[in-house]
């Protein structure tokens, strides 16, 4: 009888398994079997207070627009293995049924697919730049509200402070009306 393998995947002592841990943190997570590549999907199987803000706007830009959404399909579709299956059949089929060795019609058809497909490959990667310029917009401007928050905070630490070390130093000891800190 084999043993359990441990977190690291090498197999040794049994290691119990911890239910209650971090590992349940993130049961709240929704599983599913594979990425939401289409935007309106996206918007219909998680909640949107759990996406990120630009990536709410971009999907929620692109699920308002049928171009869109029509390119979002094909793409999709195209970049999936059953376009890999369905094509491996069609082109035995037709290679075997319709036509002869050299296949120039195939040849063709599958030509102007490479065309179209090479555009919607175009579309699909001015999509993610424009996603990331507007992602990476929104992270400046988040990071510059924390980083002037922060320079604030310090400032008033700073302050308060000097004003602190200026009491102390000024009578040696704390006076009546301040609270006893030396406990």
């Amino acid at each position: 009888m084999s043993q359990p393998s441990s977190p690291s995947g090498t197999s040794g002592s049994p290691t119990p398994q911890n239910t209650s841990g971090p590992a349940t943190a993130t049961s709240h997570v929704p599983e599913h079997r594979r990425p939401y590549l289409r935007p309106s999907r996206l918007l219909a199987n998680i909640p949107h207070e759990n996406l990120h803000p630009a990536v709410l706007a971009e999907a929620q830009r692109r699920a308002s627009s049928i171009q869109l959404r029509i390119a979002d399909a094909i793409t999709a579709f195209a970049g999936s293995m059953m376009f890999v299956y369905l094509h491996i059949v069609l082109f035995a089929v037709w290679m075997l049924v319709f036509e002869k060795s050299p296949w120039p019609t195939l040849t063709l058809i599958v030509s102007l697919e490479a065309i179209f497909l090479s555009t919607f490959v175009m579309i699909g990667q001015n999509r993610q730049s424009g996603f990331q310029q507007t992602k990476a917009n929104h992270d400046y401007i988040a990071q510059q509200t924390l980083l002037e928050e922060n320079t604030e905070l310090t400032r008033a630490i700073h302050t308060l402070t000097k004003e602190m070390h200026a009491r102390m130093l000024e009578g040696g000891t704390p006076s009546a009306d301040s609270p006893d800190t030396s406990r």
